[in-house]
């Protein structure tokens, strides 16, 4: 009588390529001899967690032609930011060299030379954190809160100003 064998198999998913993480030094040099991850940024310190941004060739080139569509219709710098449709907030963030998390939708990270910051959407405001653990020499985190009345081009300036 033939036998029956039968196995469990769990497959994992493999992480989507297109979302930047954050992952710890130590990682880093995993994904950094990893053939399936050509593509990174990587600022590794041994005191800080790293920004790992991998995308296949052909992701990148379908990602930046929807980006270029959206940053083509962004509404004038002048008007409010609530006139701006959420694909166009999207990818005006993106231009500014903000990354989306991976967890929350709403929420993006951004570290410049002198500073390092969160962006949260929330229903009725912009807030941004600067962070005192990023780049830069703050005393203590500190939140600015921007009313989605004001134009983007007197946030983007409040933002990229800095702490």
């Amino acid at each position: 009588m033939p036998t029956l064998a039968t196995f469990k198999l769990s497959i994992i998913p493999p992480p989507s390529l297109s979302i930047p993480r954050l992952i710890s030094p130590a990682s880093a040099s995993i994904i950094r001899k990893s053939p399936a991850c050509p593509h990174y940024l990587s600022s590794i310190s041994s005191s800080r967690k790293t920004l790992i941004h991998c995308k296949s060739s052909e992701d990148e080139a379908n990602v930046s032609k929807a980006e270029d569509e959206w940053m083509q219709k962004l509404p004038d710098k002048k008007k409010a930011l609530y006139s701006h449709s959420l694909p166009c907030v999207e990818a005006w963030l993106k231009s500014l060299g903000f990354y989306q998390s991976r967890d929350d939708r709403a929420v993006w990270f951004v570290e410049k030379p002198d500073w390092q910051a969160h962006l949260s959407l929330d229903v009725t405001d912009l807030y941004i954190r600067y962070l005192k653990s990023g780049a830069g020499s703050l005393e203590k985190d500190m939140e600015r809160r921007f009313s989605y009345a004001l134009s983007r081009e007197d946030i983007e300036n409040a933002i990229l100003g800095g702490p």
